[in-house]
């Protein structure tokens, strides 16, 4: 009798891949961020109010001068809004509230590695804040009457850069946060900063020449102008450069801090 050979079964874990893996966290973390309220609220309902305030305060504002409209500021503010809101600001409490909760330290011992839970756990964000992103563009762009992008691409690329540079920042802010009370406080310079320096309430052109070449440096700068120079067409080559430059430059920081800095376990 000759025996029977039987090709055995692969196991779940030689079927799994970086993808799936992450897929899988992203479902979980979606369910997590559904059942937080505050996390909610800051990224479903404040970007969409915040533009209503840029409006009413560009009224005062000579943007004929710098060579935009109330359209060409809101849209690029509101990008920036969700950036921050939806992205940045939630993300760093999730990031915080599951290494507190041994999340994250329980995550290492399977299949996960570290960038794979860094991504997972920041995919329902920053998918929410793509989406979020889009509709506001589309809304701006029709409630104000405004043409179609001259340069598309350069609108795609600063959105992208803006989510990755969103995600990365809320990871280097997270670990230098302690608690998961103390993660509603630490976002708020950049938050600040961004929505006063970056071009969002104010436009660059309004500040004196040596304040706007400051500002310009800030994290979220370059995406604004990334955005409105792209819708506009009146950005140049070199600008378009030194707006990616500077963005790249943030993300490699940000990068830098999570590598050398981020903490799997409670701060003690």
């Amino acid at each position: 009798m000759s025996a029977t050979h039987t090709t055995p079964r692969p196991t779940a874990a030689a079927t799994t891949t970086p993808l799936s893996r992450m897929t899988s966290l992203a479902r979980a973390e979606l369910t997590l961020l559904g059942r937080t309220r505050g996390a909610l609220f800051a990224a479903l309902f404040v970007p969409l109010v915040m533009p209503v305030s840029v409006r009413a305060a560009s009224e005062d504002m000579d943007l004929a001068g710098a060579g935009l409209s109330t359209g060409t500021l809101v849209l690029p503010a509101a990008v920036g809004f969700s950036l921050l809101f939806a992205v940045y600001s939630v993300l760093v409490g999730a990031f915080v509230v599951r290494r507190e909760e041994l999340v994250l330290k329980r995550l290492r011992t399977g299949e996960l590695r570290d960038v794979e839970i860094l991504a997972g756990t920041s995919l329902p964000a920053v998918l929410t804040g793509l989406a979020q992103c889009l509709l506001l563009v589309v809304g701006c762009a029709v409630l104000m009457d405004l043409s179609a992008p001259s340069a598309p691409h350069l609108v795609v690329l600063g959105l992208l850069l803006g989510l990755v540079m969103s995600a990365a920042l809320a990871a280097a802010t997270a670990s230098f946060t302690r608690t998961g009370e103390s993660a509603q406080v630490t976002p708020m310079p950049l938050l600040m900063v961004s929505m006063i320096g970056s071009g969002m309430f104010a436009p660059l052109e309004l500040f004196p020449d040596r304040v706007a070449s400051v500002l310009e440096l800030l994290p979220l700068t370059p995406v604004v102008t990334l955005v409105r120079g792209g819708w506009t067409g009146d950005l140049s080559a070199y600008e378009a450069l030194g707006a990616l430059a500077t963005a790249m430059a943030w993300i490699l920081i940000a990068v830098f801090a999570v590598r050398r800095w981020f903490r799997w376990e409670p701060r003690r």
